[in-house]
């Protein structure tokens, strides 16, 4: 079953397209990753799902509704980042009891744990946290919430390695024991890899690749060697990325769809091979083919 299913999904705001032509779907019970750029559509995306803004054409649907202005969908759902805006009055006990008002599926022993575990205060005022509390504070009642959907928008800013690592694992070992639909939006897979069953790559309003995370980690392999022979090797690839390394060097990203005929071939003029990683291949999916931020100084 598809929790999500978008088609042909156009956002923009006055001239500029933030969403064009966006189409895929998530399945029920799963961890996804938005993952993309600075500026791709990442955070729109979500905020349309969530029904906090209206799409301009195109259709999508969350649990089989359109979002916008949805009960349904304001139930069973919950978007979480850093910009949650809170009544200045309310301490953080407070909202931790209005929102188990809201939520039906909401655990008050899993808040109360967490909220414990981070050292919080419960007459503390929401506004006066720091970024990195503050976004420790919404992932609480982000897992607390158990909504079938739920969105963490970039949860992690501002919050100090250790702290990544302790929200990380508290997401994996909740979703095992209560299984729903999770959407984690960052541009730092090599952080969350380990946690996502399958990939959304997002680039300029567009989706430009959705795998699960074991093909997208065989996606892609380099090859480096001397430039003429890289060149003359990867005309007949299909190439993702290429730079110059140095002198007469060059590195080249290509798709893993050649035959052990064609490596062996690059071997014959020197050419070495290594894998990509899932979160550097994105970099490279998302980069110009050619050139990089050294040419800026050419």
């Amino acid at each position: 079953m598809n929790v999500i299913e978008s088609s042909n999904l156009v956002k923009s705001f006055g001239q500029k397209a933030v969403l064009t032509d966006l189409s895929f779907s998530i399945k029920e019970n799963t961890i996804t990753g938005i993952i993309g750029r600075n500026g791709a559509g990442k955070t729109t995306l979500l905020k349309i799902l969530a029904g906090f803004i209206h799409k301009n054409s195109g259709e999508v649907k969350v649990f089989g509704d359109q979002p916008f202005n949805s009960l349904l969908v304001s139930a069973n759902s919950i978007y979480i980042d850093e910009y949650i805006f809170y009544p200045q009055s309310m301490t953080l006990e407070d909202i931790l009891k209005q929102n188990k008002r809201f939520y039906k599926k909401w655990d008050d022993t899993l808040a109360y744990r967490l909220f414990n575990y981070f050292s919080f205060d419960p007459n503390q005022l929401h506004s006066s946290l720091s970024k990195g509390q503050k976004n420790t504070f919404n992932a609480i009642v982000g897992l607390s919430s158990r909504c079938s959907l739920t969105m963490f928008d970039e949860p992690t800013t501002g919050m100090d390695a250790s702290v990544r690592k302790d929200f990380y694992r508290a997401l994996l070992k909740d979703y095992l024991a209560y299984p729903r639909t999770i959407l984690l939006s960052s541009h730092h897979l090599d952080e969350i890899d380990d946690l996502l069953e399958e990939v959304l790559l997002i680039k300029d309003g567009q989706k430009h690749l959705q795998l699960p995370v074991e093909e997208l980690k065989e996606y892609a392999m380099s090859v480096q060697g001397f430039k003429e022979e890289v060149e003359q090797w990867t005309q007949n690839q299909q190439l993702i990325f290429r730079k110059e390394v140095s002198g007469n060097a060059a590195f080249a990203v290509i798709r893993n769809t050649f035959t052990k005929a064609d490596k062996e071939n690059a071997r014959k003029l020197g050419l070495q091979f290594s894998k990509v990683n899932a979160s550097d291949l994105c970099v490279y999916l998302t980069t110009p083919q050619e050139g990089g931020i050294d040419d800026v100084f050419k």
